[in-house]
């Protein structure tokens, strides 16, 4: 029996070290069980909070996915070292079960209450004094990495509010830059989302938890942000590949190897090179309506819809399945060309704010208003 309880103890502790190397310290996008895990209870569980109170009620109860994914993380790897410890300690000395696990617990919360009668067992107790502050030091440690991530997605983010409305869709970030002139400001733009698509498909694959961090505000979300800038820039370039920047092309490719990034972290399969007639859950009438749209709004193509919709589908093929499995899976914001999601739901379209300019009003710019600017 004793024999039995060292295994078992010595097993159970390997694992979760091995666990805990895997999700904080190894700088690599590896598959964490114990996350995952705990991803999909503790989402199910808060989904129960929120049975027919619609987006809003959904995002204020997966608020606390992320927190409470952490919080677990911790628990569990304490709860797997006081149980590895107990079994140990009672397989080398001649200590019961419950003087066993308080001896473990002592040592591995160093409250230093008990103590066992045998010297050899002073080994045991140093090891498991020093787990308990490592494991408290490291996930510490793991915080600031994760806000600092959080900070550098979200203030992209909230900047794309005004070019895009909430929820963000990429046919609104071509609108309104043509209804206001500012057009030029594109490729900067797409700059800025060619480096965060990179930094979130570095961050994201490595720290999985961050993705199910939330925006502050219900209507915002990092997918359906860069869901968004990708279509725009595929877009773009389908309907004026002559005038488009080159970092249209630049931000796509950005875009599409980070989420595959994120779903090799999540074994989430995908075909790594789809051909370009592929289907796509997107249809051609959605696109012709977005078209028309842009068109209203003074965006002047060098093909027309059906020339570029070829185009348009080879590009979103590369991206739109993984990027629907992900927001499906983080129940984000139903927003236009996201996909469906797990709860009952209306695509949400953006607000745009009405032309409040003397004199002037510009065909396509009215609009429901959540604010007064251009």
């Amino acid at each position: 029996m004793e024999w039995i309880s060292g295994v078992a103890g010595g097993l159970l502790l390997a694992v979760m070290f091995f666990s805990v190397l895997r999700t904080l310290v190894v700088p690599r996008g590896l598959y964490s069980i114990l996350v995952f895990r705990l991803w999909w209870l503790l989402r199910r569980l808060l989904r129960l909070g929120a049975p027919r109170g619609g987006y809003e009620a959904i995002d204020r109860a997966q608020t606390w996915l992320a927190p409470l994914i952490l919080i677990g993380m911790l628990a569990t790897w304490l709860g797997g070292a006081l149980v590895g410890y107990g079994l140990l300690l009672h397989a080398v000395s001649e200590l019961d079960w419950s003087d066993s696990f308080r001896e473990a617990g002592s040592s591995l919360l160093t409250l230093g209450f008990a103590g066992g009668a045998r010297l050899r067992l002073s080994v045991l107790d140093f090891v498991a004094a020093a787990t308990g502050p490592v494991l408290i030091a490291l996930q510490i440690a793991y915080l600031p990495t994760l806000y600092a991530a959080y900070n550098r997605r979200e203030l992209e983010v909230t900047l794309l509010q005004s070019r895009a409305g909430e929820p963000a869709w990429g046919p609104e970030i071509l609108a309104r830059q043509w209804l206001v002139d500012t057009e030029t400001a594109l490729p900067e733009l797409y700059r800025a989302w060619e480096r965060l698509a990179s930094d979130m498909g570095e961050s994201h694959s490595t720290y999985p938890v961050l993705i199910a961090f939330r925006s502050p505000r219900p209507y915002r979300h990092w997918l359906v942000g860069l869901v968004a800038v990708m279509d725009a820039a595929a877009m773009q370039l389908a309907l004026t590949p002559r005038t488009a920047p080159p970092e249209a092309r630049l931000v796509l490719r950005a875009g599409f190897t980070a989420l595959r990034d994120i779903a090799r972290a999540l074994r989430i399969p995908f075909d790594p090179d789809p051909a370009p007639d592929t289907p796509v859950q997107l249809g051609y009438v959605e696109f012709d309506a977005a078209v028309a749209m842009l068109e209203a709004a003074g965006f002047s193509a060098e093909r027309t819809t059906a020339e570029a919709w070829p185009h348009f589908h080879g590009w979103r093929v590369n991206y739109e399945a993984i990027a629907y499995e992900l927001c499906r899976r983080c129940d984000a914001v139903p927003a236009l060309w996201t996909g469906p999601r797990d709860f009952a739901s209306t695509p949400v379209p953006p607000r745009r704010p009405a032309d409040r300019r003397p004199g002037e009003g510009r065909p396509g710019q009215q609009g429901p208003s959540r604010g007064s600017g251009p």
